[in-house]
């Protein structure tokens, strides 16, 4: 739980942020941001066919809220937040390497961060969406942490999983460590907002702009480096992105990422051998 003590008269928010902002704080725009299914968007269409899995997931809301967010209190509840619970969330690695197989990742399998570029261009845009949305630091986009991994691997294998856990994990890692970033705007600003629904804004003084992603994001994510080319080989959607009624293949010990009708399949083998 976390909590933020005598919060939020406007006198308070005034001086809080006054002080607190003086003083050098972390803040990345494009932390916490935004992805979009606008399909009327130009470049949308080299990324559509993976827009109704992503319309289903569970976490939608936490991808695609564009909540307004502002300084004075972002700033008051990192200044005054405290943290009362720790909890881990335990996931297998080959499970997840095995899922990362199944969607296509080319890199090497034994590092600890996966490129993102090393995926088709959906599964490029689903991650894409799901780092910028979730991970806890500022910069590092283009690769997805171990946490991120098995984040993407609960949404594709529709496994219940606490995202919110994680969340608050590393909020509160930013606490213990007196760090000053503000980190998940966002997510504070939709906690506090539901907290204390009388909040005084200043919407032409106190916005804190985050760069969510729009066409131009969209060209960017449709490119690759010279380095590490698209893949050429075509992936075929699975699990809870080509069935909405997909069920998780091992909900009890989390170690499989096929069902058994799908270990039959040939590309089943193929995973098998480069796992051993």
């Amino acid at each position: 739980m976390f909590n933020s003590h005598e919060m939020f008269t406007p006198l308070e928010m005034a001086n809080s942020f006054e002080s607190h902002f003086a003083s050098i704080v972390e803040f990345d725009p494009s932390h916490n941001i935004c992805c979009v299914y606008d399909e009327k968007l130009p470049k949308m269409d080299v990324f559509k066919d993976i827009l109704e899995f992503m319309k289903r997931l569970p976490i939608q809301k936490a991808l695609t809220n564009q909540h307004s967010d502002f300084r004075s209190h972002i700033a008051h509840f990192w200044k005054n937040a405290t943290y009362d619970e720790e909890s881990d969330v335990i996931t297998s690695s080959r499970m997840v390497k095995g899922c990362m197989l199944r969607m296509g990742y080319t890199g090497p399998l034994n590092n600890a961060n996966y490129l993102k570029a090393c995926f088709t261009k959906p599964y490029k845009f689903f991650i894409h969406s799901v780092v910028h949305a979730l991970s806890h630091k500022k910069g590092g986009y283009d690769v997805m942490k171990d946490y991120q991994m098995c984040m993407v691997t609960a949404l594709v294998l529709n496994k219940k999983y606490n995202f919110l856990r994680i969340v608050f994990h590393y909020m509160k890692e930013n606490i213990t460590f007196k760090s000053r970033s503000w980190m998940y705007p966002r997510f504070v600003q939709m906690m506090l907002d539901h907290a204390y629904p009388d909040l005084v804004k200043d919407e032409d003084n106190d916005l804190l702009a985050l760069n969510h992603m729009d066409n131009e994001t969209l060209i960017i994510l449709s490119k690759y480096h010279k380095h590490w080319p698209e893949p050429k080989t075509k992936i075929e959607f699975f699990g809870f992105i080509k069935d909405a009624d997909y069920e998780d293949p091992d909900h009890v010990n989390h170690l499989k990422w096929r069902n058994d009708e799908e270990m039959k399949e040939k590309s089943a083998a193929d995973e098998l051998t480069k796992l051993a």
